[in-house]
């Protein structure tokens, strides 16, 4: 059976200062990314959102697009914002832009996660605890 290692969230924005102040431009301008608007209220990360990351038996990490490891940046270049599962097989697409946009909750998220994750013959409550 496929064991999923990870589950990364990347976010259609660039890290850093510069990436900050970009980010915070565009969405004066009606440009958002659907992630970021899932994962944090106007002015810090949401509790909910730490919850369910904690709650989880593997590693939920999101990562801003100039942040990505090499295998993540292979799979998701040009499909940001998106989620990802790395598996002990290779990396697979869970969800993507349209995906994210249809859960504006941290709840919304976690259900089209798990209907993702089987749809890929993976679970959470498989997954090894650690």
């Amino acid at each position: 059976m496929t064991e999923l290692v990870r589950l990364v969230g990347v976010y259609d924005a660039d890290g850093g200062l510069r990436g900050e102040v970009a980010y915070l431009l565009g969405k004066a301008r009606g440009r958002h990314c659907s992630l970021c608007d899932i994962t944090h209220s106007p002015v810090r990360r949401r509790r909910e959102w730490d919850a369910y990351v904690d709650s989880l038996p593997v590693p939920f990490e999101v990562v801003h697009r100039n942040e990505r490891d090499p295998a993540v940046a292979a799979m998701t270049k040009g499909q940001e914002p998106c989620v990802v599962a790395e598996t002990d097989e290779g990396m697979v697409m869970l969800l993507d832009d349209a995906a994210l946009r249809n859960a504006h909750t941290v709840d919304d998220l976690a259900r089209a996660l798990n209907a993702a994750l089987e749809r890929h013959g993976l679970s959470l409550e498989s997954a090894p605890r650690g």
